[in-house]
């Protein structure tokens, strides 16, 4: 939970400064009328329907939905809504028919996503109606501490924020993602993390002495599902699975439209699930774990021949260029993360399976394995039903889950405590 220490900002005060900044919030602070009239029942629809906006961009049938409102209606309020510059409107596609996206427009404040790897920060800015206002993203060295890792996260926020123009006191909360598994009652990262050097530190208290804002801290892999949900191409979608492959492999699960951390925060750690028990020993402790087979840092390993050192961006591009050791060791990995996948989406029978992470950018050579893996090992009927694709949004996904984490925890649309 975000602390409620009285010198420092709680979530409470997060809700507060969003809802006094916001224009949707200034608009629904309107003058009673009689419950039963028409003026009532138009500005209840028109509640409704910015209610439904606060959880992320959505398309006007998709409205018509989650709301029981006609078609007609949702035209009717957004276009009042857009006129008012209350809303923003653009053309998409979904399911391969065009349609018109609706979000929210307020730019008098701003949240920031950051999301920090074994080799990488990425911050981003966004408005609290989801417009991208500012990203850059920072390397950093393998290993690295906390303290260097805290430093560098928070010279990039205030570069974005100099880059988009704002100054700090506009940002109103602050969303970090990081690697591995988090305990969800004390935010500490725990033993078996990709970043051993931050296991035990209170990093939510770090960041909100150097940000000045409250801050929440969530496993990066739940991050991009939520940022799939949000964000994605799958945002009326209510069961997913998505898996981050990276340094570390791990999944982030939406189950019944709701993020799904299990008891203790821990669920999604597929990473460490034994897939060979006579194969190397990982880091957790345990032999033949997934993330001995599938992590980026092992395919690397497999590839080096020399002095020469390589990284994730070398794997990708000799993965595009066709180089047949490359595609070797991707569709070993992939087969084996599809294997996996396999008895997760038993139990659960999502819609879809999302590969994120910086693998995205290999495509079909990284979702094929997967889906052949995953195929070999699920039951039939979910196996043959349930797309394996790749995310869209690329290793952006677990930054903007962090943005829209916020946003949705101060407007109530989501938990994150």
């Amino acid at each position: 939970m975000l602390t409620t220490d009285p010198d420092r900002v709680g979530i409470h005060s997060l809700c507060s400064i969003l809802d006094a900044n916001t224009v949707v919030g200034q608009a629904l602070r309107v003058t009673p009328a009689s419950p039963g009239s028409q003026s009532a029942l138009r500005r209840r629809n028109r509640e409704t329907v910015l209610s439904a906006l606060r959880s992320g961009p959505s398309t006007q049938a998709a409205l018509a939905r989650r709301t029981g409102l006609s078609g007609a209606t949702i035209s009717n309020i957004v276009r009042a809504l857009t006129h008012e510059e209350l809303v923003a409107t653009s053309p998409t596609t979904t399911s391969g028919r065009r349609a018109v996206s609706v979000r929210l427009l307020n730019r008098e404040s701003a949240v920031a996503g950051i999301d920090i790897g074994r080799r990488h920060v990425r911050v981003v800015v966004a408005s609290p109606g989801y417009e991208l206002l500012g990203e850059r993203t920072r390397d950093l060295p393998v290993g690295h501490s906390a303290q260097d890792g805290t430093n560098a996260a928070v010279e990039t926020y205030h570069q974005v924020l100099s880059d988009a123009g704002l100054e700090a006191s506009a940002v109103v909360g602050a969303g970090i993602g990081l690697p591995g598994p988090i305990e969800r009652g004390s935010r500490l990262v725990l033993d078996g993390s990709i970043l051993p050097e931050w296991v035990g530190v209170d990093i939510q208290s770090e960041f909100e002495r150097r940000l000045h804002v409250p801050v929440l801290i969530d496993n990066d892999a739940n991050l991009g599902a939520r940022a799939e949900v949000t964000w994605g191409d799958h945002q009326q979608v209510e069961d997913l699975i998505f898996v981050k492959m990276g340094t570390g492999v791990g999944a982030g699960l939406i189950i019944g439209g709701q993020q799904h951390y299990g008891a203790s925060g821990l669920a999604g750690e597929i990473g460490h699930a034994t897939i060979d028990e006579r194969g190397p020993t990982c880091r957790c402790g345990n032999r033949g774990c997934l993330e001995s087979y599938a992590s980026t840092s092992v395919m690397i390993d497999a590839l080096r021949t020399g002095s020469e050192p390589l990284g994730t961006a070398d794997l990708v591009r000799l993965a595009l260029q066709g180089d047949t050791a490359t595609l070797r060791i991707l569709d070993d990995a992939g087969f084996a993360v599809g294997r996996v996948i396999a008895s997760l989406a038993n139990f659960i029978n999502p819609h879809v399976v999302v590969i994120g992470g910086p693998l995205a950018a290999v495509g079909d050579a990284l979702t094929r394995p997967v889906h052949r893996g995953f195929v070999k090992h699920a039951l039939r009927a979910i196996g043959d039903a349930t797309p394996v694709v790749v995310s869209e949004l690329g290793d952006r996904a677990e930054a903007l889950g962090a943005a829209a984490a916020v946003i949705q925890k101060s407007s109530g649309t989501a938990t994150l405590s």
